[in-house]
C-alpha cells in the first residue's frame, strides 16, 4: 500500500495538464539525460536549488520535476503574469511571482512559504537570473533560497542542469536544435543545514553562509555533468 501511495502523481488541475501539453513536446527536440532523480521526493514539500544558464531552464525543469510524478511552483518574474495566453498557464498552475525591487517582494517568499507548508515542490534560481559568466558557471545568488530553506525544515536538493545554453542562448538569442543537443539534470543529497538553523535565521551573516553552502553543491554537481573543475572562485558567494 505504500508504494502505491508513493508511485501517485501529484495532482495540479486543468492548467498543469495544458502546460505539460505544451512542455513535453517542446522538450522533445531535445535528448533528456536524469542522474540521482530518485532522490526528489515523491511526496510532501521540498525545495529544489538550481543554476540557471538559459531562459528555456523553466521549461525543461517543469517537466523534469513533472516526470518524478510531482507538481512544481517557480518563483518568476512578475511580468510574466501578463503575457498573452502564458500568463494565464503561470498563474493558474499555482506559480509564484517576484515582484523585484518593490515593497512586493516579500510577498512572493511568503506564498513559497505557503506552498512548502502545504506539502508543495517549490523550485528557485538563487542567481535571480541566467548567470553572465562566459563559461556557464554559477554567479552571485541571492539569499532568497537560503531564507525558505532556514525558515522550512523541509528536504533542501541541490540539482544541477546543463544543456539549455547549447540549445538557446538567452543572451545572443540563438536557438540552435540541430545537431541535437543533450540535456542532464543531476540531483544531489539533501543538504544538512542542521547545524545553521540554531539562532536567527534573519542574520546576514548566515544567508550568506547557506547560500554558499547550496550553491558550492549546485557548482560542484555541474562540475561532474560537464567533466570539468568548477572554477576556484566562489561562484555561491551571494550578491
Amino acid at each position: 500500500m505504500e508504494e502505491e501511495i508513493v508511485a501517485r502523481r501529484e495532482k495540479g488541475g486543468f492548467w498543469v495538464g495544458l502546460a505539460a501539453a505544451v512542455f513535453y513536446p517542446l522538450t522533445g527536440i531535445a535528448r533528456r539525460v536524469y542522474a540521482g532523480n530518485e532522490k526528489v521526493p515523491r511526496q510532501g514539500p521540498a525545495l529544489l536549488v538550481l543554476n540557471h544558464i538559459s531562459h528555456l531552464d523553466p521549461i525543461v525543469d517543469a517537466v523534469f520535476v513533472h516526470r518524478q510524478k510531482r507538481v512544481p511552483r517557480f518563483l518568476g518574474k512578475e511580468s510574466l503574469t501578463r503575457t498573452p495566453v502564458f500568463g494565464k498557464v503561470f498563474v493558474g498552475s499555482g506559480q509564484i511571482p517576484v515582484s523585484r525591487g518593490s515593497a512586493a517582494a516579500g510577498d512572493s517568499l511568503k506564498a513559497a512559504h505557503q506552498a512548502l507548508q502545504e506539502g508543495k515542490i517549490v523550485v528557485i534560481y538563487p542567481e535571480g537570473t541566467i548567470t553572465k559568466d562566459p563559461a556557464g558557471w554559477p554567479k552571485e545568488s541571492f539569499t532568497g533560497a537560503a531564507r525558505l530553506a532556514l525558515q522550512n525544515d523541509v528536504p533542501v536538493i541541490p540539482i544541477a542542469r546543463w544543456g539549455t545554453s547549447e540549445l538557446f542562448n538567452g543572451y545572443t538569442k540563438k536557438f540552435k536544435p540541430f545537431p541535437r543537443k543533450t540535456i542532464t539534470h543531476k540531483v544531489g543529497d539533501p543538504i544538512d543545514l542542521s547545524a545553521y538553523r540554531e539562532g536567527s535565521a534573519r542574520s546576514a551573516s548566515k544567508l550568506r553562509e547557506v547560500t554558499k553552502v547550496m550553491m558550492d553543491d549546485v557548482t560542484r554537481l555541474l562540475g561532474e555533468i560537464r567533466h570539468e573543475e568548477p572554477p576556484s572562485a566562489k561562484p555561491g558567494d551571494p550578491a
